[in-house]
């Protein structure tokens, strides 16, 4: 996060993914997962599934994470356009689809994860559970840390984003409520208002991320007794 240019940020994002991936595909996954990244043309969600039995129709032409590479989905489920490139991949039918984050059609996927769940899997909301993590709510940098308005307007456009990524996780967590509020859910996600807590996605300080990463262990000991109860 600490580069400059998009490119030098996409270049260290693909570099990342290959290092944990490798050329791993869809069809090494034990487990039944998606993956969300948003079609920049059709501006409709393009979500990489490991199992057949997660389609909704189209099975006769499912495949894998439709043939791409687990790196290649996930740089594409992270490429907060503007500020990353745009990610292109080739599926195995040879089709070049240009994506951008999944956060802009569902910064918190927990629908599209029960809709597998109750409606391709079968399931009855009884026999769901969910547990749902976030990254957490926190207050913003302040403009006056920046000593000149190119900088002041980037941290705006950075706060645009956040915003936008932020008001789809709250409306897509409201509409869960609404419409699957029977099916047993544990939600960690904390509110962090002190002002030494504040930044933003584009954190690069190891000190406050590790200040993060141990706000978020406290959330998740808060909510272990909602947990274990869930997993009953």
């Amino acid at each position: 996060m600490h580069k400059k240019k998009r490119r030098e940020k996409s270049i260290a994002l693909t570099k990342l993914g290959d290092d944990v991936f490798k050329e791993d595909k869809f069809d090494t996954m034990k487990t039944r997962v998606g993956i969300v990244a948003t079609r920049w043309v059709i501006e409709r969600p393009m979500i990489f599934k490991s199992s057949v039995e997660q389609a909704h129709g189209r099975m006769g032409t499912f495949s894998p994470g439709f043939g791409v590479r687990v790196s290649d989905a996930v740089q594409a489920s992270c490429s907060a356009f503007p500020f990353f490139e745009r990610k292109t991949v080739t599926t195995d039918k040879g089709d070049l689809v240009e994506l951008i984050d999944g956060g802009y059609c569902a910064n918190n996927p927990t629908l599209y994860a029960i809709a597998d769940a109750s409606r391709a899997l079968g399931l009855a909301p009884e026999h769901i559970r969910v547990l749902s993590v976030g990254v957490g709510v926190y207050p913003a940098p302040r403009q006056s840390w920046f000593s000149s308005i190119r900088w002041a307007q980037k941290l705006m456009s950075v706060q645009l984003l956040q915003k936008t990524l932020e008001i789809n996780t709250q409306s897509m967590e409201q509409l869960r409520q609404v419409l699957f509020g029977h099916v047993s859910t544990v939600r960690i996600s904390d509110t962090f208002e002190q002002p030494e807590m504040a930044t933003d996605l584009f954190e690069y300080n190891m000190t406050k991320l590790n200040i993060l990463r141990q706000r978020g262990s406290e959330s998740f000991a808060r909510q272990e007794p909602a947990l274990r109860q869930l997993l009953l």
